[in-house]
């Protein structure tokens, strides 16, 4: 008995060893490298790398940051910087830079804000965002992408529902990824799509015991129109949410001195955290959340993003304070940009163009025509017209769409603007004579 149990254990172990050999097998047939996955599917953007890095992904603008700039060894008209203001190259701020570089070097301070990267000049310049955006107190933030999802991110727990506009920016998509809870987007700018979400929303937190963060741009960069923050407000009393505001292209656009959509709106102090960026209007590196105190506060310990990086370089916080100080004083940045958007938009508009709905500075101009009519109009502009301006196509915009995304600054000229009007007229007669089309992109080089 003993000798036939014995037997029996080896052959059980046996038998066992041979199906775990054959699941591995049938594993090792079913999984795939994941680099060969890669290879097989580039994305929606990167599956026409080979044909388009270089001049319409990736392209070099090159020269000094202005109207006018290097592309491929020829001088282009440029629309597509976003220098609002016009402060990258003003002289001082180029100046106010580079006093600071030789001052402290790019290194200092050194290590995280919490730990070793926290210095008096930085809590200056959080003191001055706070008291321009009329907010308690504000906190500092090196890159715009990775704190606007980061704040969002450190807002809510799993209890909590997030509602945001289907049309927010990817840095905003991405924060609400990472909330481990439930998450509902509505139709953009749509209140009818809002409410209903809100309702749903309020229901699940009955159940679950977390509140609602709705979350929303001051100004949309694709299509230029404004967040409706009035009318989303309307409904806080109702539904008892907070509301958090990426303002990056209205941040130094509009609202009394650029103080952005929610005091263009009238909203400024329902707005409970308002995210800003230096890289449109102050065309520098940074960003900023202004709120509660006990808010920020919050942030500052909460933010993994700013816990576990290294602060801004010196260089960029005292470049930043100078920019801010001119943004503040002086308003002739912010009427020059204004002078030339709305002619350019006027100038369109009155041209047989269809602008969407824009209602800030940003100027989108949408075509007919799928991506080999955008590829050959594209090369046309730059090439022929020596217009630099972004191409956006499908995916972002619906197939058979096309949109030339036109940014203007306080450095454009007037002559700029007709010379481009005039231009886009000549372009569209093209493309509705079908002298663009093309069944796909043509290898331009």
């Amino acid at each position: 008995m003993i000798v036939q149990t014995y037997f029996s254990g080896i052959l059980l172990r046996v038998i066992e060893e041979v199906i775990s050999r054959a699941e591995i097998t049938v594993i090792h047939t079913i999984m795939q490298d994941i680099f060969d996955k890669i290879k097989n599917n580039r994305g929606p953007l990167g599956r026409h790398a080979k044909e388009s890095h270089g001049y319409f992904t990736f392209p070099k603008l090159e020269g000094e940051i202005d109207r006018k700039m290097q592309f491929r060894g020829k001088e282009v008209l440029v629309w597509s910087v976003n220098n609002y203001l016009g402060l990258a190259n003003h002289p001082e701020v180029r100046k106010a830079d580079a006093d600071a570089a030789a001052e402290y070097g790019m290194g200092y301070p050194m290590g995280a804000r919490m730990m070793s990267g926290h210095t008096s000049v930085h809590e200056e310049l959080e003191e001055k965002l706070a008291d321009f955006m009329q907010k308690d107190d504000a906190f500092l933030l090196n890159y715009g992408y990775q704190g606007c999802q980061s704040a969002i991110e450190a807002l809510v727990d799993r209890n909590d529902v997030i509602v945001y506009d289907s049309e927010s920016h990817a840095c905003m998509v991405d924060g609400v990824r990472l909330h481990q809870g439930k998450r509902f987007v509505y139709r953009h700018n749509d209140m009818e799509s809002f409410v209903k979400q809100l309702e749903r929303a309020e229901q699940w937190t009955a159940k679950s015991g977390g509140g609602i963060l709705v979350v929303t741009e001051g100004v949309f960069g694709m299509a230029g129109d404004q967040g409706k923050l009035k009318e989303i407000v309307a409904h806080k009393a109702r539904y008892k949410f907070r509301l958090f505001v990426d303002d990056a292209h209205g941040f130094g656009t509009i609202g009394e001195r650029g103080r952005g959509a929610g005091d263009y709106q009238g909203v400024q102090d329902e707005i409970d955290v308002y995210f800003g960026t230096f890289a449109k209007a102050m065309a520098t590196v940074g960003a900023f959340v202004a709120g509660d105190e006990d808010v920020i506060e919050y942030l500052k310990y909460n933010m993994r993003s700013q816990t576990f990086a290294k602060s801004l370089p010196m260089p960029i916080v005292v470049g930043a304070l100078k920019r801010l100080e001119m943004m503040i004083t002086n308003t002739e940045h912010k009427d020059n940009l204004w002078k030339i958007a709305t002619a350019l938009q006027t100038g369109l508009r009155d041209a047989g163009f269809d602008l969407g709905v824009t209602n800030s500075v940003v100027t989108p101009v949408f075509l007919k025509g799928g991506l080999g009519e955008a590829t050959n109009l594209t090369m046309d502009l730059r090439e022929n017209f020596n217009i630099f301006c972004s191409i956006v196509v499908y995916p972002v915009v619906p197939k058979d769409v096309i949109m030339l995304r036109l940014i203007p600054t306080a450095v454009h000229q007037l002559e700029d603007v007709e010379y481009t009007i005039e231009t886009f007229k000549k372009i569209k007669v093209k493309l509705e004579a079908g002298e663009y089309e093309a069944a796909e992109i043509v290898d331009w080089r």
